[in-house]
């Protein structure tokens, strides 16, 4: 009866060989765990520069819609929220319009920023019908 209550002390709790190896792989899952929520984050915030350029090139390719087409014509601007804007009004297919009333413009508007050290440009393109002066 002896020898039964040696064996049952001899394995209660845990080994210290068991604790190391325990928190050996419980650190290198937090580190995995918290290097994907850095990378994440760092998603997370390129995108949100992206929205806002596209929202940027949006509203000024609206803007030139709303304008003067008379007249092919290329131009840069600088926003105050440090965006680069490259902007260019052309006639195009002018051989199929040229029995018509109206002509097809494009218009393309290439906006520049700057995310981190890297440069990113982004290139929206539409077209608009118009009436021929």
């Amino acid at each position: 009866m002896s020898k039964g209550l040696v064996m049952q002390t001899r394995y209660q709790g845990f080994t210290l060989m068991e604790v190391l190896v325990s928190i050996a792989v419980l650190g290198i899952a937090v580190t995995i765990i918290l290097q994907l929520f850095s990378v994440n984050l760092g998603s997370i915030s390129a995108s949100g520069d992206h929205v806002a350029a596209v929202m940027q090139a949006e509203s000024r390719m609206r803007q030139v819609l709303d304008g003067d087409l008379a007249s092919e014509q290329s131009w840069s601007e600088v926003t105050d929220n440090g965006y680069r804007m490259d902007i260019g009004v052309s006639e195009i297919l002018t051989e199929r319009t040229e029995n018509l009333r109206v002509k097809l413009i494009e218009v393309g508007l290439t906006i520049h920023w700057q995310q981190g050290s890297k440069e990113k440009a982004l290139t929206i393109k539409t077209f608009k019908v118009v009436d021929k002066l």
